[in-house]
């Protein structure tokens, strides 16, 4: 079941130029906030790369079922069985696993508000806005605020969960003759679907029976699973089952802890499987490289729209007249997009300068470079048109 409100609001042209230019205190703080963010990001990331360059140097290949007292402090490399003799308990539903991870994932069935705005501009600078509010019931796993919605009547959802996620990791992990540790089994990504036997019901605590029953492999809790209503639960189980596991670690005594490396950062790497630690090093330097491209582009688009937002009042007063504010928006936000490029390559390279030295005055060159091009090109685009004006 869903529903459908829509609201349409205009706004003056003078409405909307008092708001653009309260929107340039969020601009240049965007736009200053950019910086700093570029510098840490590039810094944390030639941190990081000479962490796992300084651990590849130092890591030591070690047998997992013969623990060596001379490896004790050291970087240590092994491949083996991840076992646990434990059984886990979610006592909250009687639910019980042989592993060395059991996580509960809670959903509830509740109504979500969908907004969509189209706007129009008209001529003297005004503005219409058409805002659409679609509800509809869905299954989320945190509480949805419908206190918030637009049109909160008739949309009421639960303000809390009777029962949120529960995550258990085992204390008897085992890797050979070495204990592991459950900061080592929370980074095991190799989460299996737990599905729920006809007979889990028969474990449900006392005050539970009757009102929850089993439904796709999970718990289902409320009157009809093919007939959900607002409130009901939909409750199902991960686990993470014994299996190969690769760790690169410090070893102390019959257990593991993160190598500090003499760069600043910890490391602590773990991949299911066998890999080799040349491999995982390699990943992991790859997942160091891939964040701070990440990083680059939330800087650089903080940057840009930075600077679009200061930029906005004079698109503004442009938009009395539609067309002509269609292409001082156009420019504007080219102008933006266009200059934070060599503006966050500088804070870029700049940084590098203090880490790696060789990197940051190539890029730094390759920026001034393109900052000479950009403003060559803008002479010659001058030029051109100053000779059509004189020509004319």
């Amino acid at each position: 079941m869903n529903d459908r409100y829509v609201e349409v609001s205009s706004k003056s042209w003078g409405g909307r130029l008092i708001e653009a230019i309260k929107g340039v205190l969020v601009g240049l703080l965007l736009f200053l906030a950019s910086f700093p963010l570029l510098w840490w990001n590039e810094s944390r990331a030639a941190q990081t790369a000479k962490s796992l360059e300084e651990g590849q140097t130092n890591v030591v290949a070690v047998k997992a079922d013969l623990i060596n007292p001379s490896n004790e402090g050291k970087l240590v490399h092994l491949s083996a069985l991840a076992t646990t003799t434990e059984v886990l308990q979610d006592n909250a539903f009687g639910v019980t696993a042989p592993a060395l991870r059991l996580l509960r994932n809670v959903e509830m069935y509740q109504w979500v508000e969908d907004k969509k705005t189209e706007t129009k501009k008209k001529l003297g600078g005004g503005e219409e806005k058409v805002t659409t509010y679609d509800y509809e019931k869905k299954w989320k796993d945190s509480v949805v605020k419908s206190s918030e919605f637009k049109v909160p009547a008739g949309h009421s959802n639960p303000s809390s969960m009777p029962y949120s996620e529960f995550d258990v990791v085992t204390r008897t992990g085992m890797i050979g003759g070495f204990h592991l540790p459950e900061e080592v089994i929370k980074k095991l990504t190799k989460l299996d679907p737990y599905p729920l036997d006809a007979r889990a019901p028969a474990k449900l605590p006392a005050n539970l029976v009757g009102k929850v029953r089993t439904f796709e492999g999970g718990y289902f809790v409320g009157a009809d699973p093919a007939s959900p209503q607002v409130g009901d639960l939909r409750i199902s189980y991960k686990t993470v089952s014994p299996h190969v596991i690769s760790l690169v670690a410090r070893q102390v005594g019959n257990s593991f802890t993160p190598y500090k490396a003499e760069a600043g950062d910890e490391v602590l790497l773990v991949e299911s499987g066998t890999k080799d630690a040349k491999a995982m090093f390699q990943s992991a330097q790859e997942a160091n490289t891939m964040l701070t491209w990440v990083l680059r582009a939330v800087g650089y688009l903080m940057m840009a729209i930075g600077l679009m937002l200061i930029l906005r009042p004079l698109v503004i007063v442009a938009d009395f007249i539609p067309m002509i504010g269609n292409l001082a928006g156009l420019s504007a936000s080219l102008f933006a997009l266009v200059a934070a490029f060599p503006l966050s390559t500088l804070v870029i390279a700049i940084a590098w300068i203090s880490v790696r030295p060789l990197i940051g005055i190539a890029v730094l060159a390759a920026t001034l470079l393109g900052f000479a091009a950009m403003g060559l090109i803008g002479v010659k685009a001058w030029k051109k048109r100053h000779r059509a004006r004189v020509a004319a």
